[in-house]
């Protein structure tokens, strides 16, 4: 516990399509680096105490995405962000990304209308359409390995793709496992199975980078998507949102694969009936996605924290 610990920090609630963000605009005491990723690096290293405090019990929960906005690394960003949840941190969050661009207008902290921020994945952009909606342009994803065949027990084999889009994803598809709601607990366990397979299998990104979501594909429910997805994050719980990286990977894939165009409109339901559009777009020699979805500012509050409390510092169930 450092002798900055604060006695209260002040955040701003939202949640898009269903998935909260909770964002720190005031009271973190400093971080200190030169970049986004050293920046994070710091976080584990001094503040991670802050980190459960913010998102994880009694003052959150597993499914809760913290951001923590910082001075911008690159000339002309607005802003900084680290991503982190009840486990750790997150390269880039699509659906946070969403929530801050919301909570830094309801702020007025930056522009009204385009964003540009620095996260430890890259540099992304957000602009506000309308009262909710945000569309995103997130960083490149990269299709690492396709076809991969994992021995997973009791599901045997199963065959799927690891892909990068601005976290790292293990995307496939489970036959006779339907996409619903009520069946999201048989979802989890499934996904967990598959993650558990990959790291005993040694299955990993670039430079050895951990596979920490799973990503489940399958036919839409609403008749305006194209697909539905059910994404485990890391830890245990799973996206309520259709997962802005999750997406990002999606589309790299289908394109890798031929099966989506640049400029083609692409969309994604997540297990709770949301939706994100998204296409991708030819810039510079990269694809880059661009993900659309509403965001919703829900609270905004002071997290209190009490020296005589023994739980000030949080904990996961």
């Amino acid at each position: 516990m450092s002798l900055a610990d604060p006695r209260a920090i002040e955040v701003v609630d939202s949640h898009t399509e269903g998935e909260p963000t909770r964002v720190v605009v005031a009271g973190w005491p400093k971080v200190e680096g030169e970049t986004m990723i050293d920046r994070r690096e710091f976080l584990a290293r001094h503040h991670d105490h802050l980190r459960r405090s913010v998102v994880t019990e009694p003052r959150g929960h597993d499914a809760i995405v913290g951001a923590l906005l910082l001075p911008p690394v690159e000339p002309g960003s607005h802003a900084g962000v680290v991503f982190f949840n009840d486990v750790g941190y997150l390269g880039m969050c699509g659906h946070g990304l969403m929530g801050v661009a919301r909570t830094m207008a309801s702020m007025g902290m930056g522009p009204s209308d385009h964003l540009t921020i620095d996260t430890p994945a890259g540099t992304v952009h957000a602009r506000l359409l309308g009262e909710a909606e945000v569309e995103i342009r997130n960083v490149p994803p990269l299709v690492h390995r396709r076809d991969l065949v994992i021995e997973v027990p009791s599901l045997g084999s199963v065959v799927g793709d690891v892909v990068y889009g601005g976290n790292w994803f293990f995307l496939t598809q489970i036959p006779n496992e339907p996409l619903v709601y009520a069946r999201r607990d048989r979802l989890l366990e499934l996904a967990l199975l598959i993650r558990n397979a990959l790291a005993e299998g040694g299955v990993t990104g670039v430079e050895g980078a951990i596979i920490d979501h799973v990503e489940f594909s399958g036919p839409p429910t609403r008749p305006d998507a194209d697909s539905k997805n059910f994404v485990l994050c890391p830890g245990r719980a799973y996206d309520r949102s259709p997962c802005g990286t999750g997406t990002s990977a999606k589309l790299g894939l289908l394109h890798a694969k031929g099966l989506l165009e640049p400029g083609e409109q692409y969309r994604q339901e997540s297990i709770t009936g949301s939706l994100f559009s998204g296409r991708l777009e030819e810039e510079g020699g990269l694809l880059i996605p661009y993900l659309r979805g509403s965001a919703h500012i829900t609270a905004h509050s002071n997290l209190r924290f009490d020296p005589s409390d023994p739980y000030r510092w949080g904990f996961s169930v």
